[in-house]
């Protein structure tokens, strides 16, 4: 397994890996076990070593420091440490999910990446664990990329209900194999078009179009 090599794991228990990379649509059609237990595992772990990095490198309060953590550790976050070190390739997924795109969905690819640290944590130890988070995670949280995880879709739609203005998202482009799906979004104020953005996904499509926006407004 090439991601193993990349960062340097040699595996006791390969199997935990696999485990790991497999959606609960392929465990059940092959009746083995899903990542659920090992995500469950990997957030703690994760939680944990944010937790100490804040602790450590900073001088927030508790409030301020709960709600860095918080930011870096959510669903939208995930999903970029695993896009990023393309865990989502090696996902096993059901026939189902597999041809609706699967591999880029938000959700399971941001669940894989903890799971993936919790097959390191029990294969390896803690401070393996805290090696990978600090290498694919931590380096976001240094580079202070707060925005770079925001929900550009809610604040544009707040700014938008204050002005009563009517907002529309429309997909207007989707190129490649079903497996690899490039999608293109507009968004428009009042039937004017104020962003356009692609991705991977369609919502992530639609959140790069709002945010375009809002960076037109001014708002951001």
């Amino acid at each position: 397994m090439e991601i193993l090599d990349k960062f340097s794991i040699t595996p006791n228990d390969i199997s935990l890996y696999q485990t790991a990379l497999t959606h609960t649509s392929y465990a059940n059609e092959h009746n083995i076990t899903s990542y659920e237990r090992l995500e469950y595992l990997g957030d703690a772990v994760l939680e944990l070593v944010m937790s100490e990095y804040l602790y450590l490198n900073t001088n927030e309060e508790e409030g301020v420091m709960t709600k860095l953590r918080a930011h870096y550790v959510c669903e939208n976050a995930l999903y970029e440490y695993s896009l990023k070190i393309g865990l989502n390739e090696y996902l096993k997924l059901g026939k189902g999910e597999q041809v609706n795109g699967g591999k880029f969905r938000k959700a399971i690819v941001a669940d894989i990446y903890e799971a993936f640290i919790g097959a390191i944590y029990l294969d390896q130890g803690f401070e393996k664990a805290k090696n990978f988070i600090h290498e694919t995670a931590i380096p976001f949280l240094k580079n202070h990329q707060i925005d770079y995880f925001d929900d550009y879709k809610s604040k544009l739609q707040e700014w938008v209900q204050t002005d009563k203005k009517s907002l529309e998202y429309e997909i207007v482009n989707e190129e490649g194999p079903a497996h690899n799906k490039t999608f293109t979004a507009v968004v428009k104020i009042d039937e004017i078009i104020y962003g356009e953005g692609t991705g991977k996904s369609k919502k992530e499509a639609e959140q790069l179009a709002a945010k375009q926006a809002l960076e037109k407004s001014v708002i951001l």
